[in-house]
């Protein structure tokens, strides 16, 4: 049975470790962190100092809220653990690290960054359409970098391989503060992903 939902007291950021041409990115890293310190909301994030994972961490800081941090021990000088944080944890693999932000988090935002980024929401995303967790999952739009995705999730269930539901379950904002409040006002979804031959071809699957 799916575990009913709470309301977060922390967020796991996934964001990029590089701060990406367009100045807006920083600006709504820093505008997320200040907002997760305003609320009183734990920051759980991977541990770097440099990108925009070290806006958010320092926006969180600076707004004396917390900031948790996990690395591996292979990313520790390769991203610049941040030697400023409420608490850093070591891991020896991607997927103790992983693992270990999954469980210390209530809730899920990715923010612009690359491949890793995207790994890591995804994979917190497939554990929520599977029932793994019931945790919200969400994503910060700035200057429309996730508007290819958006296209591409619309597409999926348009050709048959993502339910609507689940697609919906993407919680999609350009600004942090309604983002935040959509997260706490979010309930499981309760189809399955496993759909039967007739449930797949009806108009109402795409």
């Amino acid at each position: 049975m799916r575990p009913m939902p709470s309301q977060p007291s922390s967020v796991a950021v996934y964001c990029g470790s590089n701060s990406g041409i367009d100045p807006a990115f920083a600006a709504a890293a820093a505008s997320l962190g200040a907002l997760l310190a305003e609320r009183g909301l734990r920051l759980v994030y991977g541990g770097g100092h440099v990108g925009l994972m070290g806006a958010v961490a320092d926006a969180v800081l600076d707004g004396g809220g917390e900031a948790h941090g996990v690395i591996t021990r292979a990313l520790e000088q390769k991203e610049i653990a941040h030697a400023g944080l409420t608490s850093l944890r070591v891991t020896e693999t991607m997927h103790e690290r992983k693992a270990a932000m999954a469980d210390a988090a209530d809730a899920f935002v990715m923010l612009p960054g690359g491949y890793g980024t995207l790994d890591e929401f995804f994979e917190v995303l497939t554990w929520a359409q599977l029932g793994i967790h019931a945790k919200p999952c969400a994503i910060l739009d700035v200057a429309g970098y996730f508007d290819p995705l958006r296209a591409f999730l619309d597409g999926a269930v348009a050709a048959g391989f993502v339910h609507p539901a689940h697609r919906d379950m993407v919680i999609m904002d350009d600004d942090p503060a309604r983002l935040l409040d959509r997260l706490a006002a979010w309930t499981p979804v309760e189809v399955s992903k496993w759909l039967d031959r007739a449930e797949r071809l009806s108009p109402a699957a795409g």
